[in-house]
């Protein structure tokens, strides 16, 4: 008996006789509200204990011999599909020019809709078909002599008067689709350097008249993860009655992203900052846009991870415990001030 009745004082939680415990309706109002708060405390623990969070690490980037995707897609208003080009060019001394690498034009009317679609690597076999259609068209005039006279073979004549034709009706492009270029500092421009210099000055009578207004709708170096912004996206950059030069420097920082999962997603984030050149009348250069972006030497991993049960179950206590231990003394507090004006309204009904 000694040792069940030792045993029995170590109990913290005594029960009392049933017909000993008074409940109140004050009590069970704050009862509800207790229940109410810990309930809708356990579902936000239980949800901050199964989202996930990231931890972000550096280290120096080691890869070596892997090319650099870049995601473009940009639309120029001002300027028809025809005179765009694509030219990359990094510090190992690789320039191509009017890349067609998975790279897509879509012409555009001066309302923005989409009425052609053409693929870089077939521009040439359809420009030659969509020619032979608009000589059967087209009468031959003045200008054609002159072009002529300029020593300008048919399928030039052609291409300017196709795309004088696209300026007067307000035609813009949009360019879009992925570049592998090597992963060295270099730049990537969009531009009419793919033209003719001839060409270019017959059909624009200048640098100073070629507008290279342009919207970036997407620009990025890799898929996207969950948390990234890409800083250029939804730039918007229209000229009014002027010409010139963008630029844009970037800082390309690698990234790997590892999912909750193990499974590792390889990519890249950067910062940008802008610079704009105005055409002037003596500048032998024509407009362009371009982006010239640069590798840092460092790798950021970025970890999703998840908080322990040991943790969860802590909070929970935490939570649960205090909020029990709050509405009890609410709960007293209520018992004794209604106690209290009991007793004084019937003091005041006895005298």
């Amino acid at each position: 008996m000694g040792v069940k009745q030792a045993i029995k004082n170590l109990d913290a939680f005594p029960r009392a006789e049933e017909h000993l415990l008074q409940k109140t309706q004050s009590g069970a109002l704050v009862s509800i509200v207790g229940l109410v708060i810990m309930t809708t405390l356990f579902f936000h623990e239980l949800t901050y204990y199964l989202s996930t969070y990231t931890v972000h690490q550096m280290s120096v980037d080691l890869k070596r011999g892997e090319t650099l995707p870049i995601h473009i897609n940009m639309t120029f208003p001002s300027l028809p599909c025809d005179v765009l080009s694509v030219d990359a060019i990094d510090m190992s001394g690789k320039h191509e020019v009017d890349l067609d690498t998975n790279i897509w034009k879509l012409r555009l009317n001066s309302h923005g809709h989409i009425i052609g679609t053409e693929y870089l690597s077939d521009l040439v076999e359809k420009e030659h078909a969509a020619h032979k259609h608009d000589d059967e068209n087209e009468h031959h005039d003045d200008a054609d002599k002159k072009l002529h006279a300029l020593g300008f073979n048919e399928e030039a004549e052609n291409m300017i008067k196709k795309v004088k034709k696209a300026l007067d009706n307000g035609e813009g492009c949009r360019v879009y689709g992925v570049l592998d270029v090597q992963r060295v500092a270099g730049n990537f421009h969009i531009s009419v350097h793919g033209l003719n210099i001839y060409v270019a000055q017959m059909i624009f009578g200048g640098a100073t008249h070629v507008n290279v207004s342009h919207m970036i709708h997407d620009l990025s170096f890799g898929p996207k993860y969950p948390g990234l912004h890409n800083p250029l996206d939804g730039t918007v950059r229209i000229l009014h009655e002027t010409s010139g030069t963008f630029k844009y420097y970037i800082k390309i920082v690698p990234t790997e992203y590892r999912y909750i999962w193990k499974e590792v997603l390889p990519t890249n984030q950067f910062s940008a900052s802008e610079y704009f050149s105005p055409m002037k009348e003596y500048d032998r250069s024509w407009p362009a846009v371009y982006f010239l972006y640069d590798l840092s030497p460092i790798t950021v991993t970025i970890k999703e991870e998840r908080r322990s049960f040991l943790h969860f179950i802590t909070r929970l206590c935490a939570v649960l415990g205090g909020t029990f231990a709050l509405t009890g003394m609410l709960d007293r507090w209520m018992y004794r001030l209604i106690e209290e004006v009991t007793k004084a309204s019937g003091t005041r009904a006895y005298r």
